[in-house]
């Protein structure tokens, strides 16, 4: 039986299905990832959020990355990894899409916002760490190019930051708990792209497996959880996909 046959029957076989992406289903949109070689953070050290908050240089340094496209994020389009998992989810067989991920590609290619959960933030936005308050990005870009100028709520004047977890800050509580809450619900647990090391969000699928659902990974290299799993494939998750989501229904 072929890898696309053997995970098109785990989908079919499921009731409540839930998607976990990593950075692997990005890359294929030419994103790169952060921790491999030549990724991200080999190229720059990450800003932690204390130093964020407390360092005006070190904020104005997150800007001008966020600004400098280093990380890819901004003009990305989805692949046909995303695409399969928005497909998924519109037939109802995927309950949620658990993200590592801050691109808003599954928004982007359809999966609707209530659907996916975002652990880790999103990069196509700012907020206020004061009042919450939403600022989009080309107007703060506009600003700070123009003017040099670190940005500041329109509210309350306070800190204004992307809509990211950094380094040292806490991760998203109703996230959190929306994804603990899907995870011990579905009976198939689907990793797509993660190397499943960065904790606490890597402890989903292993919570999963042992509330009874079936794991099954799908990303290039090996990850540590490989041994817990009903089905590994070290395979390109766009292709793969492409030929799973037709079989799976």
């Amino acid at each position: 039986m072929s890898s696309s046959d053997r995970l098109a029957r785990l989908l079919a076989q499921s009731r409540r299905a839930v998607v976990f992406t990593g950075a692997g289903i990005s890359t294929e949109s030419g994103i790169p990832d952060f921790r491999s070689p030549g990724g991200v953070w080999s190229k720059m050290t990450p800003i932690s959020f204390q130093d964020f908050v407390a360092r005006p240089e070190r904020r104005r340094e997150a800007w001008e990355r966020a600004f400098s496209g280093v990380t890819r994020w901004q003009g990305a389009d989805p692949n046909a990894g995303h695409y399969a998992v928005a497909r998924l989810v519109a037939q109802g067989k995927v309950s949620a899409v658990i993200t590592q991920n801050v691109d808003n590609l599954h928004q982007h290619s359809g999966v609707p916002d209530d659907k996916v959960i975002e652990l880790h933030g999103n990069a196509s936005f700012a907020t206020c760490l004061e009042c919450g308050l939403r600022h989009e990005l080309e107007v703060i870009k506009q600003s700070f190019l123009g003017t040099g100028e670190l940005p500041a709520c329109r509210g309350c004047g306070g800190i204004v930051k992307t809509a990211t977890i950094s380094f040292g800050q806490a991760m998203p509580e109703a996230a959190m708990a929306r994804a603990e809450a899907e995870t011990l619900a579905c009976d198939l647990f689907l990793v797509l792209g993660s190397s499943l090391v960065v904790y606490p969000a890597a402890g989903f699928p292993l919570l999963a497996k042992r509330n009874g659902a079936r794991l099954a990974i799908v990303n290039r290299e090996p990850t540590d959880q490989d041994g817990y799993a009903d089905l590994v494939l070290h395979e390109e998750i766009g292709p793969l996909l492409g030929q799973v989501v037709p079989l799976a229904s």
